[in-house]
């Protein structure tokens, strides 16, 4: 007999929540859906008809440079908190731990280098896209390569922030995947074909203000769903006695994705390149009043990214501690879970499900004297153990899984905190936190799929074109090309799910192009001597070399970022002092 699930949202006596049945489709409480569709509604239909008539280029992808210091600052911060950030981080918390948040600690450093050095030249060269200021400095090769490397890494990074909450709806209502990726990429489009920068930066509002009270109020019943003796201290010790509070790792390890060494060095180039280079946060604030708004935007950001990245990577560690004292799934991608099992003629699964529930059913006997075990290292042992024998038994689950129906998903840490989100908030609040990531999502794409057609548009199709363009074709041209990268990028999202965690394959993703953009950057501001060719071909050189060591080595991929970009530097120069010379610097 076939079996599927239902999750069903219905009233009951507090606390309202959703109980997971085993049926046929979704079906999610009016109230819900009304939250999740009004909220989404509103924001679209709100930054269509702000912004429907743009009537120039600077209007379009600048803004007619109109946005104050907390517009910027919250539209920079909008582009970088993506679904993905709301969606992935906790499911990485709760297997990895709090180490990702090392990733950010050289991104301050970073900004205040854009402030000083990147933001000045930008806004007072009244420039579209970074990759004109190249041109200026060296020549059109070196505008139009680093331009490229752009809109391939952008170009699959948007599919990316697609895909991220087309799981959601299509885990909701069982819908195929390309459906949920063509609905979502459909309402990106909508407004920012029509309204450009403007649109973007104006319902990046809105959905900042829907995210901030989404994870607030999920953090708040988060920490009241724990046991009711344990405070917030004891839940922070509890998990750091089970190894989830590894922030810092001062271990020397190149292999390592995530010490405070990679975190120092190649997340400070990652950062610097991200938003130093890449049109998607540049286009953020070179439309700011002027330089004083665009620093103090992005000061902003260097203030509040590591406490908010801490508090969505704490979200995670407290998820997985709450499941420390409830049952867990075998299986956090519970359509997956039904499908495979569907599947399953010897019924193996059933037979593992089976050995999972004994297995929780002797960790809750355990976790139930957790304030003993924190001073007990021997039931702490056995806490530990079962575990350990837990995330064997996941392990080989999806090993089974992946032999049963190859089509199923097994990397489910993406579903962790969706499967809390459907299983223990209230109704009302489910709708809210799906809103939350539906309009990070957007927010997100929206930036990147405007940058990506002002980018087309400034640096390739006008000066490649041969065709003369009045405002009015212009704008036009760059709807078109916008509706363009928008559907590229759904394209993009039907691919996504070849990647193991979504949050680490945006920055793969970025580490792989980034280095070598601002390697370039770089040798533009400081290496006055340096002309054109050198640097274009040196660029090229690290590109190939990046590209080498990703296929073949084990390097961590933070570290991308440094080799790329000293590559470029150190290379551009040595081609210079040779005799390669190319175009003079300005």
């Amino acid at each position: 007999m076939e079996e599927t699930l239902l999750v069903d949202f219905r009233i009951s006596s507090p606390p309202d929540c959703i109980v997971l049945l085993p049926n046929t489709a979704f079906f999610m409480n009016w109230i819900d859906w009304l939250v999740l569709c009004g909220t989404l509604a509103f924001i679209v239909l709100f930054g269509w008809y702000k912004n429907r008539k743009q009537e120039s280029l600077s209007s379009y992808f600048r803004g007619n440079n109109s946005l104050n210091w907390w517009a910027v600052g919250l539209s920079v911060m909008a582009t970088q908190a993506s679904a993905i950030t709301f969606l992935s981080t906790p499911g990485q918390a709760y297997e990895d731990g709090m180490r990702f948040i090392q990733f950010y600690f050289g991104l301050p450093l970073a900004l205040i280098v854009v402030c000083a050095f990147f933001i000045p030249r930008f806004v007072n060269l009244k420039v579209f896209t970074a990759y004109e200021f190249l041109e200026k400095r060296f020549d059109s090769r070196t505008r139009s390569f680093t331009a490229l490397l752009f809109l391939i890494q952008r170009g699959l990074a948007a599919g990316i922030t697609i895909y991220a909450p087309a799981i959601i709806l299509s885990t909701l209502l069982n819908w195929p995947l390309y459906i949920t990726v063509m609905i979502i990429g459909v309402l990106v489009i909508i407004y920012t074909v029509a309204g450009g920068t403007q649109a973007v930066a104006q319902t990046q509002r809105q959905q900042m203000a829907v995210i901030m009270v989404g994870m607030g109020m999920a953090f708040y019943i988060l920490l009241n769903s724990l046991p009711e003796e344990m405070k917030f201290g004891d839940a922070l010790h509890f998990a750091g006695a089970l190894g989830k509070m590894n922030i810092v790792d001062l271990t020397p390890d190149f292999s390592n994705r995530y010490n405070l060494w990679s975190g120092l060095l190649g997340g400070f180039f990652l950062a610097l390149s991200y938003f130093g280079t890449d049109q998607s946060q540049v286009a953020r604030y070179i439309g700011g009043k002027d330089v004083k708004a665009a620093r103090m935007g992005m000061l902003f950001n260097a203030a509040i990214k590591i406490p908010m990245q801490f508090f969505i990577l704490l979200t995670g560690v407290l998820v997985f501690v709450f499941y420390q004292f409830n049952p867990a799934p075998v299986f956090f991608n519970s359509p997956g879970w039904a499908e495979a099992k569907a599947a399953d003629s010897e019924e193996s699964l059933l037979r593992l499900e089976e050995d999972y529930q004994a297995i929780e059913q002797s960790k809750l006997a355990n976790t139930i004297s957790w304030e003993e075990a924190l001073d007990d290292p021997e039931k702490m042992e056995r806490i530990k153990s079962s575990i350990q024998k837990e995330q064997e038994l996941r392990n080989s689950v999806k090993e089974e899984i992946a032999l049963i129906n190859p089509e199923v998903e097994t990397k489910d840490g993406d579903y962790v905190f969706l499967h809390f989100i459907l299983n223990q908030l209230p109704i009302g609040l489910v709708g809210l936190l799906l809103a939350v990531i539906f309009s990070a999502a957007m927010s997100s794409t929206a930036s990147e799929i405007n940058a990506l057609a002002g980018t087309t548009m400034i640096d390739f199709v006008k000066r490649f074109s041969g065709k003369t363009f009045t405002e009015k074709s212009s704008v036009q041209t760059s709807k078109l090309l916008t509706l363009a990268w928008g559907i590229l990028a759904i394209i993009f999202a039907m691919a996504a799910n070849l990647f193991d965690n979504l949050i680490e394959a945006v920055n793969i993703l970025g580490s792989l192009f980034y280095g070598t953009i601002l390697g370039v950057f770089l040798v533009a501001f400081f290496m006055k001597k340096v002309s054109g060719k050198p640097t274009f071909i040196a660029a090229i050189i690290a590109e190939a070399v990046v590209i080498l060591f990703f296929c073949f080595s084990d390097l961590g991929f933070l570290w991308f970022n440094l080799l790329g970009c000293a590559l470029v530097v150190i290379l551009s120069y040595l081609f210079e002092v040779s005799g390669l010379k190319g175009s003079s610097s300005n």
